[in-house]
């Protein structure tokens, strides 16, 4: 069972849609998707996948990574009622979350590049359990980067690893010995932290909790010992702050895209 199969098994449980089986038997429809308010479309494909299960077909007006107005009519269904009703609420929900993490982070990109058209706006892991990849792919139709998907794909040393090992250094040291051609990257809370891991030529360092006073001196002092090193700012970084940051990052990170963004809205109308 995949994904689309699950999310609908979800709502259709053992007996399907009860309502709709109780009203229709093999009437067919048409329905317009409608988005309600402007927005950076995502999840389109993920749409035209629910109702290919449900057995209806979609026309796209729009495509993933579009900016669009209001009331935009951004796909029409055809099928029967009852294979519309199955897919309807799943499909909104794929739309209105996608799409609210594009907004946001298109917006953030765009605020962000007017500053430093290098740095890059990145999800972090705080996602919806089992709705990872839909909330990263929205980030990356949005214009961000996902960074890692899990513990599987990156190297992070985090404040947990270095408490657990007993010291920074340590923890660079056994995981250089351990997988010696991953590029390393270490999240540090004080400017000595910072220092030590530079001088160890790791590849990103994640400066979490800086004030941009701070965060900027300490970039600066990590580029003189490698400038190749990559600077990343997470913690505390919100639309409000962020642009205090953007000038001297090479990379922004923000929990906020995935956990707390708003969903757009959109509707299914059968016409």
């Amino acid at each position: 069972m995949n994904d689309i199969e699950r999310f609908l098994q979800e709502d259709l449980g053992d007996d399907g849609d009860i309502t709709s089986d109780a009203l229709f038997t093999s009437e067919q429809g048409h329905a317009h998707i409608l988005a309600k308010e402007q927005c950076v479309i995502a999840g389109m494909e993920e749409v035209e996948m629910v109702f290919s299960k449900t057995g209806a077909t979609v026309k796209k007006n729009v495509n993933d990574g579009d900016a669009i107005a209001p009331a935009t009519v951004i796909a029409e269904v055809d099928g029967s009622l009852r294979s519309i009703l199955k897919g309807e609420r799943l499909a909104l929900n794929f739309l209105g979350r996608m799409s609210g993490i594009a907004t946001e982070t298109r917006e953030l990109v765009e605020c962000c590049s007017m500053h430093n058209p290098k740095v890059s706006i990145a999800a972090t892991r705080k996602t919806t359990p089992g709705f990872r990849i839909y909330e990263k792919k929205a980030v990356m139709l949005g214009g961000g980067e996902p960074h890692r998907y899990g513990l599987y794909d990156a190297i992070m040393i985090k404040d947990n690893h270095i408490c657990g090992v007993g010291s920074l250094k340590k923890a660079i040291e056994k995981v250089q010995s351990y997988l010696p051609t991953t590029p390393i990257e270490v999240e540090v809370e004080t400017e000595e932290e910072a220092l030590t891991a530079a001088q160890m030529h790791v590849a990103v360092i994640m400066l979490d909790n800086f004030s941009p006073e701070k965060g900027e001196k300490v970039a600066k002092n990590i580029k003189k010992i490698h400038n190749d090193i990559l600077i990343e700012f997470s913690g505390g970084i919100t639309r409000a702050n962020i642009i205090d940051y953007a000038s001297f990052a090479d990379r922004i990170s923000l929990g906020c895209l995935t956990h707390s963004v708003k969903s757009k809205d959109f509707s299914l109308e059968i016409l």
